[in-house]
């Protein structure tokens, strides 16, 4: 699965993190330099993910760990099909709140399911394609939630326990651990301007 005319960037980050309100601002930064610019997230972004999105923040449901992870990379096999590759083929960059990484954070950390199983999966639906950027957006689970709490009611992810979201938090620290290059890690902590200007020095450089 090959396709480099476009870039394809991805935000990442605990519930409260901070990722849709600095989406717009990777937007924005891209847009100023000429890029034509898809928005989307995960998951959604196809008429099938945003039913299967419904689904899995239900909280009236209660699905199995193995369940939830196929159905989310069932509808992150349309999208790259539907949305991110015929984009990147125009030309187009993409940017996606939320991919894979995801995946190994919430299903892999949060709900414990192996590792070895998520990357089966990973390489089945999209093999060694991956973004060419992934900005972390790292905040305390407290904080998370002060701001999750302030914002809306929560849905099935968001009313997980303090200790589910330490695991997930610290699955993305691995990731970003473990590819460097391509995973940046932003203290989404700071103040919003700050957030904004690193923002912004990291995504430029991939703009040259």
């Amino acid at each position: 699965m090959k396709t480099s005319k476009g870039r394809f960037i991805t935000l990442e980050g605990i519930d409260g993190a901070g990722k849709s309100t600095h989406l717009s601002w990777v937007q924005s930064i891209l847009e100023d330099r000429g890029k034509n610019v898809i928005v989307t997230r995960e998951p959604g972004g196809t008429r099938l993910g945003e039913a299967l999105r419904e689904l899995l923040l239900d909280n009236s449901l209660a699905i199995h760990a193995e369940t939830e992870a196929l159905l989310m990379f069932a509808a992150r096999r349309e999208h790259l099909d539907k949305v991110i590759l015929p984009a990147l083929d125009r030309g187009d960059w993409v940017i996606s709140d939320r991919f894979t990484d995801a995946s190994f954070a919430y299903q892999g950390g949060g709900r414990g399911l192996a590792t070895q199983k998520l990357e089966e999966l990973e390489y089945w639906v999209h093999g060694n394609f991956q973004p060419d950027l992934t900005l972390y957006f790292d905040v305390t689970v407290e904080l998370g939630r002060q701001r999750i709490s302030a914002i809306k009611p929560a849905d099935r992810f968001e009313k997980e326990q303090d200790e589910f979201f330490e695991r997930v938090r610290d699955a993305y620290l691995e990731r970003a651990y473990k590819f460097p290059d391509r995973v940046k890690v932003i203290d989404a902590s700071q103040p919003l301007a700050s957030v904004k200007n690193l923002v912004e020095v990291v995504v430029a450089r991939y703009c040259i």
